[in-house]
């Protein structure tokens, strides 16, 4: 069997369209369906169901992919490193959150960046869990970090660590409260805070009232800014209040610039997974680093 055809259905099945594919391949789009056509007559089974939106894999194009992918990445591996003497260094791509990325993976990894005959260059880059998730897919990433478990068998997901979140606001706002000391607001108090979030839609807030009030905000978000840090900035400078992990809000929190302003007996907690291609954890510098960030995470928590 020609493996362009193979490179070219793993690629297809991996971004799950013909003309995402056909991008990722430097191919023109009827290239890619023509040699589609050919793989599916030499097997004599469809690989794919055409939709208005892309394809989708029959039983038996999941299946062949679940089987051929993990050895053609072990061969692009091959091709890649050359059989030199190993001196050059490999590329890890990394992709996750940019904020537990940036505080907690990426100073990890730099402990493996050194040329110490094992080590590997690191490019990353940030996204939400779907747009890691797809990149990985694709073949654009070696290594995610996800909120999202992948369901299939091209993606392999391994729990990495759990994050607790925690209500709070600059130290006036529990004044205001009037609960008598930090952590003890009531729901119907909390309402009449304003809301710093990374969207519109609330998304840490609206979790942290289903988990600890089975509720929904009534508040509206005052700030909204895509990024937690800068969330935990504007909640010190007294904006309103916020939902944040803790690892995050911690030295501000014991620096008293942020106070919390509700302490459950049992704390809303968001997992955290690290997630590879099937198979790719055959290659060294993958499996180094996802075995890397794993003991890591130990001290996460």
């Amino acid at each position: 069997m020609d493996l362009a055809l193979l490179r070219t259905f793993v690629t297809v099945h991996r971004a799950g369209s013909f003309t995402r594919a056909a991008a990722l391949l430097g191919l023109s789009q009827p290239a890619v369906t023509s040699q589609i056509r050919t793989l599916e007559r030499q097997l004599g089974r469809p690989l794919f169901l055409r939709q208005a939106r892309g394809v989708t894999p029959t039983s038996i194009g999941d299946e062949l992919a679940h089987k051929a992918a993990p050895h053609l990445d072990a061969l692009v591996e091959i091709t890649e490193t050359g059989l030199d003497d190993g001196s050059s260094l490999r590329t890890l791509h990394l992709a996750g959150p940019p904020e537990f990325t940036a505080e907690r993976a990426l100073p990890a990894l730099t402990e493996l960046t050194r040329e110490d005959g094992q080590g590997f260059a690191l490019r990353a880059s940030f996204g939400t869990a779907e747009e890691t998730l797809d990149g990985l897919s694709a073949g654009h990433h070696d290594l995610a970090i996800s909120t999202a478990q992948p369901r299939g068998p091209l993606l392999t997901a391994t729990a990495l660590c759990d994050e607790e979140h925690v209500l709070v606001a600059a130290p006036r706002w529990s004044d205001q409260l009037g609960t008598g000391q930090p952590g003890h607001a009531p729901e119907p108090a909390l309402e009449k805070v304003p809301v710093v979030e990374v969207h519109e839609s609330l998304p840490f807030v609206s979790r942290y009232w289903a988990t600890v009030f089975d509720a929904q905000p009534a508040a509206q978000g005052t700030v909204i800014v895509p990024d937690l840090r800068a969330v935990l900035a504007c909640a010190a400078a007294g904006a309103g209040l916020a939902v944040l992990p803790r690892y995050l809000c911690a030295p501000a929190l014991q620096r008293g610039d942020v106070v919390a302003l509700h302490e459950p007996p049992v704390p809303p907690l968001r997992t955290y997974f690290l997630v590879v291609r099937t198979g790719t954890l055959a290659m060294p510098h993958i499996a180094r680093a996802h075995d890397w960030l794993l003991r890591s995470s130990a001290d996460w928590c």
